[in-house]
């Protein structure tokens, strides 16, 4: 195993895989999850908007949306066991981006089977939607896994591997955005008045979508070659290793928390958000987009300036804990806004934007911590941590759901008695929660304390 390079070294002294990364390198990975991210965000920003909006129960969208779910967790694990014994990180990236494109316009399209079968039964047409979620998810799995474990295959430099995972937030943030913008054009320009102009809405959010993803795509794959340090590393360091190694673990079982935590913070909350701003707050319908946009320019400001620092452990578990305390103030004002202050949604959303970037990029550079140099299991960490995060955002949103009869009517004035609904919980009480526990188990964690050097160029002007 080689040892760290501590700040002060000279450049000769340095092992190759410890060096500091340059910028296009960090730029070419950045956009290689840009596809997922505006589908993941289009996924739980409007999905059980959009099925609630064409006639499908609370219950049967939630179904959706579990069915989802439940085949991304599976696959993540299956997908990251074929990573660790074969390798070919582009390829399963390609190969899972190009399942996302072909399969996520049916998620927002019309029911393909209702038409064959001339039926407008809503069961078929729960079917119909689950199946296709599911084929989305799969390949949507494959891109994540292979694109999150090649991080530790780039490099053994802890500050670029966190330099890594902040470009890629950042992206993420431009990908929502670009969502937003797509949707705030195409709401704008189309209005939803029988269940074809809605799902013709959805539609072009989708095409649009898949066609900016597929773009930065492409990019990834021309810039980025494939990793090579499993290959060049000692046998001890790439040989593949069992799964029992990782649940032997203590730091695995801490860092699986705070992952978990971390996406139920960001994923639920970001479901029921335009379900708040437009039900519960009455805001108007361009606040749907506008909100969340605010949330993703604060936290791609963030990311952006988190690459700059050099990192370890203290400073992933001070930075964590600062963004987990940020989100439990956000809870609570949302648990407590009334719709006569709605405007300070807005300002809550900063808030929100700069939590969100400071959790995301420590917790998934938390797993780079776990994995170290031992390679051989790099997918399967990742693989395995997604596998919880699906199957546990799936669950809180089928439960969350399944208590919503229908679109929440919420009438809350500062002068009247407080209803909390669904949406405010889900918006407000469990990111809240959720981030208190990830913020206690962070506190307790060891991680490594070594500061290594940062970029070889920063990404900031100075």
């Amino acid at each position: 195993m080689t040892s760290p390079v501590i700040v002060g070294r000279n450049d000769e002294e340095e092992d190759p895989s410890t060096k500091p990364l340059g910028r296009l390198s960090v730029f070419y990975y950045g956009v290689g999850h840009m596809l997922n991210d505006i589908t993941a965000s289009c996924w739980f920003t409007y999905l059980l908007l959009f099925l609630t909006q064409i006639g499908l129960s609370p219950r049967d969208a939630a179904v959706v949306m579990l069915s989802g779910q439940v085949a991304d967790g599976f696959a993540t694990v299956f997908v990251g066991e074929l990573i660790d014994r074969f390798g070919h990180f582009k390829i399963w990236h390609a190969a899972g981006s190009l399942l996302v494109a072909v399969s996520f316009s049916s998620v927002f399209g019309g029911c393909l089977p209702c038409t064959l079968l001339n039926s407008n039964s809503l069961t078929v047409e729960t079917l119909s939607y689950s199946m296709f979620a599911a084929i989305f998810n799969i390949g949507w799995a494959a891109t994540q896994v292979s694109h999150m474990a090649m991080v530790n295959c780039i490099t053994l430099n802890s500050t670029s591997r966190v330099a890594l995972t902040s470009s890629r937030n950042a992206f993420s943030m431009v990908a929502n955005l670009g969502l937003y913008a797509i949707a705030l054009v195409v709401f704008g320009v189309s209005e939803a008045v029988t269940k074809e102009s809605t799902e013709c809405q959805y539609r072009w959010i989708a095409y649009s979508s898949i066609t900016v993803g597929c773009c930065f795509v492409v990019i990834f794959l021309m810039g980025t070659k494939e990793p090579r340090l499993r290959i060049d590393l000692k046998e001890s360091c790439r040989a593949r290793i069992p799964w029992s190694h990782w649940f032997r673990k203590i730091l695995y079982y801490q860092v699986a928390m705070v992952y978990l935590l971390t996406r139920l913070v960001l994923n639920v909350s970001q479901a029921y958000l335009a379900f708040f701003v437009i039900d519960d707050l009455q805001m108007a319908q361009s606040a749907k987009a506008l909100i969340p946009a605010i949330i993703y320019i604060c936290s791609f400001v963030v990311s952006v300036m988190l690459q700059e620092i050099p990192w370890n452990g203290k400073r992933l578990k001070a930075y964590y804990c600062a963004g987990g305390i940020i989100w439990i103030f956000c809870g609570v004002a949302i648990l407590l806004l009334s719709r006569s202050i709605n405007s300070y949604m807005y300002a809550i959303s900063i808030f929100i934007g700069i939590a969100n970037a400071l959790m995301l990029v420590t917790a998934i550079s938390m797993q780079s911590v776990l994995i170290g140099s031992e390679l051989g299991g790099c997918a399967f960490v990742c693989g395995s941590l997604s596998f919880l995060d699906k199957m546990s955002c799936g669950l809180a949103l089928y439960v969350l759901q399944s208590h919503q009869s229908t679109s929440p009517k919420v009438d809350v004035n500062i002068n009247q008695h407080f209803y909390f609904s669904v949406t405010r919980y889900g918006l407000g009480l469990v990111p809240a929660v959720c981030s208190l526990i990830g913020v206690v188990v962070t506190y307790f964690m060891e991680l490594d304390s070594t500061i290594l050097k940062p970029l070889r160029q920063p990404l900031l002007l100075e």
